[in-house]
């Protein structure tokens, strides 16, 4: 079904996916209820509050999603979905979708002004938030979003104490009579799998998010190809740590969970000893996060105290992480570590568990599915011959069709022939695997040399006095820019300019992987959920050139 401001697959496109089953054709709530019916006393859902088998977990998704047609939740109408790694925002989300609605993800931290934008994009009717979260009090956030989005008809309110007059999402579900009529109701509102299921925020440039829409149909095939790229089965308890509500942990965690019949643990705490604590107590063999977080893991001081041997996997988003710690990764955690390149959008490069080290540590890996089309094209659109770095382009199944209510971002985004545009520079070898080289606005233009950030970092990240690095390009007057180098020593470590530099010539640096500028931080600046946060950093260095002159 159709909405307006949608742009649906082309027809000669979904046709082919559909024939060829790339497409399961199957909706999220279907692949819910078939893990229901197929293990419906397996252990599905775990949070610190409690426990939920497959079965237990489709009732409350059943109940939930009757009350919220009850409340007059139509289809496709867009609902807000902003709660922390908590088992209700699973049941919320599987609840909106077999209602037919649409979700749109935010993060708990998610601050008022991206809220707005959001709600007032996507037309919201409804909201499924929270009272409190750690120090973020949402009611008065939520009575300024109202006002302003008068259509937000609906604010559903999980683990609330003082409801503030809104409903809350327990009573919602408890007031629901179960039955025959109320099952029938619900069937009869079941999408179709090539409707939005849902709308993932995704990077802006005016610095507020644009829309994703993700179909039942490409959704789940990202989820499928992923599933078979991590090598997921019903044996695998994955650990969400990193925001539930961004794609990393519902396409990686959440979905190839559901979709292989796995168990799903969630965590809303990101110290160490938690996470060591919940792997060793739930058996933990996958975990699906940054590089950040892993590293936090690896080199933490108490991490013998802790037993991790069920860890098998994990999963390091934001191209590609450094050799250093996949090694600590292998070596003191004694689990295999998979690299990987993509975004809300749909594509998706990963390497695979039977990949040599070497690879691993250079390369991201090829496409977790091998009926998208990739290529790597120069500033003409041309595509370019293995081994040589161009922009790279995608389509196919897995890959969304265009960004919602954005004609003029999807007209830049997309080619004439419908491939997506990535705004990264990547590289393919020989055989099939894909080398991150650069995020395009990230590289560094210095002169007419074009200097890769990610190729300086690899050099750094290999000090044994250097924790974390990020390289970002500062401007200069004469050379248009240069590059600054933010490295977080380790505890006790005593670092110097001259040192750094000495240890890039002694490693065989090139002249233009010297960093010309060194900052040394205690800890590396991160987004919400997680990432290096290099927007930051060249904000950073550039109101201290303004302030010593230099610019």
């Amino acid at each position: 079904m159709a909405f307006e401001n949608f742009i649906p697959f082309k027809k000669e496109d979904a046709e082919k996916y559909n024939k060829f089953r790339w497409w399961l054709g199957i909706t999220c709530g279907d692949m819910l209820d078939k893990a229901a019916d197929l293990y419906p006393n397996k252990e599905a859902l775990v949070d610190k509050t409690g426990r939920l088998t497959y079965s237990q977990l489709r009732d409350k998704v059943n109940r939930l999603a009757i009350g919220l047609m009850d409340l007059g939740i139509k289809k496709q109408d867009r609902i807000l979905l902003q709660l922390p790694n908590w088992i209700e925002f699973v049941y919320a989300y599987f609840a909106i979708q077999k209602v037919g609605a649409i979700t749109v993800l935010l993060l708990a931290r998610h601050a008022q002004a991206e809220i707005n934008h959001l709600c007032r994009l996507t037309e919201a009717t409804a909201w499924i938030v929270t009272e409190a979260y750690q120090n973020i009090k949402y009611l008065p956030i939520i009575n300024d979003v109202r006002k302003a989005n008068p259509g937000l008809n609906h604010i559903i309110l999980a683990r609330s104490k003082d409801n503030g007059g809104f409903l809350g999402l327990e009573r919602l579900i408890e007031q629901v009579d179960l039955n025959e009529s109320t099952l029938q109701k619900l069937a009869e509102r079941r999408p179709e799998p090539m409707d939005v299921a849902h709308m993932g925020p995704t990077g802006g440039t005016t610095g507020l998010p644009k829309v994703a829409p993700r179909t039942h149909n490409d959704y789940i095939c990202n989820a499928e190809y992923m599933g078979r790229a991590l090598e997921l089965c019903s044996h695998d308890i994955i650990l969400i740590v990193t925001p539930v509500g961004h794609n990393l942990s519902c396409r990686v965690g959440v979905f190839p969970s559901v979709l292989n019949f796995g168990k799903i643990v969630m965590l809303d705490s990101t110290r160490p000893e938690d996470i060591l604590e919940t792997i060793e107590r739930e058996k933990v063999t996958m975990i699906p996060w940054v590089p950040a977080m892993a590293s936090s893991i690896a080199n933490y001081e108490g991490l013998k105290d802790y037993d991790v041997s069920s860890l098998q996997k994990m999963y390091c988003s934001t191209q590609a992480s450094p050799a250093k710690l996949i090694k600590d990764i292998n070596e003191k955690l004694g689990c295999k570590c998979v690299t990987a390149y993509g975004a809300t959008e749909g594509y998706h490069i990963v390497t695979r568990l039977d990949y040599d080290q070497a690879v691993i540590h250079s390369m991201v890996g090829r496409p977790t599915c091998p009926y998208d089309t990739y290529k790597i094209v120069d500033e003409n659109g041309k595509e370019l011959p293995p081994n040589t770095p161009g922009e790279l382009i995608v389509k196919g199944p897995c890959v969304f069709s265009g960004y919602y209510n954005a004609p003029g971002e999807n007209e830049k985004t997309f080619t004439k022939d419908g491939f997506l545009k990535t705004g990264d520079q990547l590289m393919v070898d020989d055989n099939g695997n894909y080398k991150v080289i650069c995020r395009i606005k990230d590289m560094i233009k210095r002169g007419g040399e074009n200097i890769s950030p990610i190729e300086i970092e690899g050099l750094i990240i290999n000090h044994p006095g250097v924790v974390d690095v990020l390289v970002v390009s500062m401007p200069d007057p004469v050379l248009g820019e240069r590059a600054c180098a933010y490295i977080q020593p380790k505890p006790g470590a005593k670092l110097y300019f001259e040192e750094i530099i000495s240890f890039l010539r002694d490693k065989g640096a090139s002249v233009y992987q010297l960093p010309e500028r060194i900052e040394f931080i205690e800890s590396m600046p991160l987004t919400k959920i997680g990432k290096a946060d290099k927007e930051f950093l060249r904000r950073d260095i550039t109101k201290k050139l303004k302030k010593e002159g230099v610019i």
